[in-house]
């Protein structure tokens, strides 16, 4: 082990994350593209919702929920920062940097957990950011068609916004540990989509007993939190958010362990 490596401290490991992540073009690329198709996708929907909202019968309009409305591109920002997440372990194994970043580091846990705080970081920033302008980005189209509209003073809607951002980046952390598993990308990302569209599509099909693990699934019991108006079957959306922390954190746990026994 030279002395180099055993000088290296984690937060030596964390900035060389930092660094190999905001030298690639990639990463800029897909953060440009989370808010430009984010907020494309914010505009068109809220468009078309306040139409419907003119229309709408009056058990509608008494559910009417601008500030959840506005938050729908939450469905694809958590690929998009999937994507990123998955980027961040499973480039360096296509190009074999991960055998000099374990050189450099070669106390495996530090190296993972530094990629882990990286990827947390960005997508809790980009994530909010988001969620924050695509809620006055809704709030704006619903103005100009005469929609009720919100502001981040009204109840539950500062709680809905700030939920997106944490939802997104528990998103992106399971695309780590996905991409630690799977070691490449597009396995792991097979398997990002299969969990967040795949198997919620496909949630009536299981049997009774496995049910009550939806209440904490990406895109279902987890995703109410970036509503102000409570369905029934989730009134509890803030647990149903922790769960899916939970499960994450599982997932990482996993990672990490399946990280330090295998071989680069």
């Amino acid at each position: 082990m030279s002395a180099l490596a055993t000088k290296t401290t984690f937060g030596h490991a964390v900035h060389a994350e930092w660094v190999k992540l905001r030298s690639l073009r990639s990463t800029w690329f897909t953060l440009a593209t989370l808010f430009v198709v984010g907020l494309g996708i914010t505009a068109l929907t809220a468009n078309a919702a306040g139409k419907e909202y003119a229309s709408a019968t009056l058990a509608d309009q008494q559910t009417w929920d601008p500030a959840g409305r506005s938050l729908m591109s939450y469905v694809v920002a958590q690929l998009v920062l999937g994507v990123l997440g998955i980027l961040i372990v499973t480039a360096e194994f296509a190009t074999g940097l991960m055998q000099t970043s374990l050189i450099a580091t070669p106390r495996r846990h530090r190296t993972l957990a530094a990629k882990v705080v990286v990827a947390a970081a960005v997508a809790a920033v980009a994530g909010q950011a988001l969620m924050f302008a695509a809620f006055f980005v809704g709030q704006a189209v619903f103005a100009l068609q005469d929609a009720p509209d919100a502001s981040l003073g009204d109840p539950g809607v500062l709680s809905a916004v700030t939920g997106g951002g944490v939802y997104l980046t528990a998103i992106a952390l399971l695309a780590v540990g996905l991409g630690v598993l799977a070691r490449a990308t597009a396995g792991a990302f097979a398997t990002l989509v299969g969990i967040v569209f795949l198997i919620p599509g496909i949630a009536g099909a299981f049997p009774g007993w496995f049910q009550g693990l939806f209440r904490f699934w990406p895109t279902l019991g987890a995703a109410e939190v970036l509503k102000t108006v409570p369905d029934p079957g989730f009134p509890h959306p803030w647990l149903n958010l922790g769960g899916l922390c939970l499960g994450v954190a599982a997932v990482l746990a996993v990672a990490f362990a399946v990280f330090r026994r295998r071989d680069v």
